[in-house]
C-alpha cells in the first residue's frame, strides 16, 4: 500500500501540523521499512543521514557506560527519533537504536528533512519543544539514577508510563502497552535483572501491579504514587 499524506498524518503527529501542499511534495521521498525484533537500526558514533518515524512497533535508544548497557528511552507508534544527528552537519549518532518488537518505520533522508524546515519554520519550534521535553526527561533520569533506590526508580518509571497511557480522568487500572523483559527494565533503571525481578514480585504481592501477557498493569496510579512517596 503506497504512502500517502493521509497515512502519514494518521500515524505520525509530527506530520499533522505540516501544510498539506508541502507534505504532498515530500511524500514521494518517504520510504517505508520493516524490521524484525532485535534489529539494530543505527549504531552510536555512526553518521546520521536519516530520521525515523514509527508507524508500528517499538524502538529502544541505548548507549554503553563502559561495558554496561544503559537504555535512555523507549519510542513507540507515532514517535520519531534520529533527528539530533541531522540538526548540524558533521554530528554523529549519540546512541544506538534497536527494535524491541517487529517494527515498521517511515524513513526520511536528511536533505528532505531539511527541505521541510526551510519551507515551514513552525516545524523548528515543534522540534525544539520536543527536544526540550526529552532533555528534561534525561535530566530526571540522571537524578533518579543518582539519588533513588532501585525500587523507587522502578515505581517512578511505572507511574510515568501509567500516566502517559491512562485515558482522560481514568481512575482504574492502566495497562502499559509494552512487552518489556526484566533485563530491558533493568537496563533502563540502572539495576541488575535479579533486583528488578524481586521488586516487580514485591509490587505484585502488595497489589500495586499485575503482569498480564508480559505487560505491566498499574492497579491504581494514586496508590503507586503514595507508596513511592513512602519509599522515598
Amino acid at each position: 500500500m503506497p504512502i500517502t499524506s493521509a497515512k502519514l498524518r494518521s500515524k505520525i503527529p509530527f506530520f499533522q501540523g505540516i501544510d498539506p501542499e508541502l507534505l504532498k511534495r515530500i511524500v514521494p521521498y518517504v520510504q517505508e521499512k520493516t524490521y524484525r525484533k532485535g534489529t539494530l537500526i543505527f549504531l552510536e558514533g555512526s553518521e546520521g543521514n536519516e530520521i525515523y518515524f514509527i508507524a508500528s512497533g517499538s524502538v529502544s535508544i541505548h548507549t554503553f557506560n563502559k561495558s554496561k548497557k544503559v537504555i535512555l528511552a523507549f519510542f513507540q507508534e507515532g514517535d520519531y527519533f534520529g533527528e539530533m544527528a541531522l540538526i548540524k552537519p558533521g554530528l554523529v549518532r549519540s546512541a544506538t537504536a534497536e527494535t524491541i518488537a517487529p517494527t515498521r518505520l517511515f524513513v526520511l533522508q536528511g536533505t528532505d528533512f531539511k527541505y521541510l524546515f526551510e519551507n515551514d519554520r513552525n516545524l523548528l519550534y515543534y522540534l525544539v519543544e520536543d527536544t526540550m521535553d526529552r532533555l528534561r526527561n534525561a535530566n530526571r533520569q540522571i537524578y533518579d539514577l543518582t539519588f533513588l533506590k532501585v525500587r523507587s526508580r522502578i515505581m517512578k518509571r511505572l507511574k510515568g508510563w501509567a500516566e502517559e497511557y491512562a485515558a482522560p480522568r481514568q481512575a482504574g487500572p492502566v495497562l502499559i502497552p509494552m512487552k518489556l523483559t526484566h533485563q530491558q527494565l533493568a537496563d533502563l533503571v540502572g539495576a541488575v535483572r535479579e533486583t528488578v525481578s524481586k521488586v516487580l514480585q514485591e509490587l505484585q504481592d502488595e497489589g500495586l501491579i499485575q503482569i498480564r501477557q508480559k505487560m505491566i498493569q498499574v492497579i491504581s496510579i494514586k496508590q503507586l504514587e503514595s507508596k513511592l512517596l513512602e519509599d522515598e
